[in-house]
């Protein structure tokens, strides 16, 4: 197995730990950035406040364990997300979106945790027209059995296959498991990994280390066990023949793609965002996000 440790940032209110993109692997499967962030409580007044910014050649996926995020983006769309709920939001050929904690949870003080993922756009398909697709925790299919609840998030695991738009072959489920219990992980993606996000587990045996991802071995089936009260994060799907690059917001499978990308936001060509175009995050010198571009 390939351990990734993540790199941790402090926002202030909230800490995110970032395992994907890394020096030593860009991506598992479909997935080119796995963010952590929380376990935090705003306090009365506070909340989350990323202004608007652009994306192109990816999708998001944003899943909370706790908390309430409102989405906004350039197609006029507005969204609350909520735990076990996904926001998957396709940038494609550009699409710009803020993300806020909501008006009431402001009102009250509220926790915050979850994953932000971004899954890169396969070869030919980078500049899909942009696109906002939110499914409601209800319509993801969920596995309970003798202690463990999985839910399929993206992709058929189990037997199960959830109704989440795919552009590329993906998998990845939220598992809760009680201390003691088991599930296998199956071996049919090409690419696969694990995050503990709480608690600890182990695999075949092999204790895991709570934030890191483990990029598992391909095509061997393993056994993850719960060594306390967890959750952990299965995430993967079909390897990219085509190399991608990652420059802040950013990603493409071409350097120049990207460049362009720089000079459109820079020089305000992007589309706004109804609602919430009063700010933007402008464009850094050096972006905390980056690969080889």
């Amino acid at each position: 197995m390939q351990i990734i440790t993540p790199v941790t940032h402090d926002l202030g209110e909230f800490q995110v730990r970032r395992t994907l993109p890394a020096k030593a692997r860009t991506m598992v499967g479909p997935f080119i950035f796995v963010d952590q962030f929380g376990p935090a409580h705003f306090d009365i007044g506070g909340g989350m406040d990323v202004r608007p910014h652009p994306h192109i050649n990816l999708s998001t996926v944003t899943y909370l364990f706790e908390g309430a995020i409102g989405h906004r983006d350039s197609l006029g769309t507005y969204a609350t997300i909520r735990p076990g709920a996904l926001n998957l939001m396709t940038a494609g050929k550009g699409i710009v979106h803020s993300e806020r904690t909501p008006a009431e949870e402001r009102a009250s003080g509220s926790p915050i945790s979850g994953m932000q993922t971004w899954l890169a756009l396969p070869d030919g398909k980078e500049e899909l027209d942009p696109a906002f697709e939110h499914v409601a925790a209800a319509d993801l299919p969920q596995i309970e059995d003798n202690g463990v609840t999985a839910r399929v998030i993206m992709g058929s695991l189990w037997g199960r296959t959830a109704p989440t738009t795919q552009h590329a072959e993906t998998i990845y489920a939220d598992i809760v498991m009680r201390a003691g219990t088991t599930i296998s992980i199956d071996a049919e993606a090409d690419e696969r990994g694990v995050l503990v996000a709480v608690g600890s587990a182990s695999l075949d045996g092999q204790p895991l280390e709570t934030h890191s991802l483990y990029v598992l071995e391909p095509g061997v089936p393993m056994m993850l066990r719960a060594e306390s009260d967890c959750r952990v994060m299965l995430l993967g799907g079909e390897a990219f023949k085509t190399p991608r690059h990652v420059w802040w917001n950013f990603v493409s499978s071409s350097r120049e793609r990207i460049h362009q990308a720089k000079e459109d936001w820079r020089a305000g060509r992007f589309p706004i965002v109804p609602g919430d175009d009063a700010e933007f995050i402008p464009i850094p010198d050096v972006p905390l996000t980056r690969s080889d571009v």
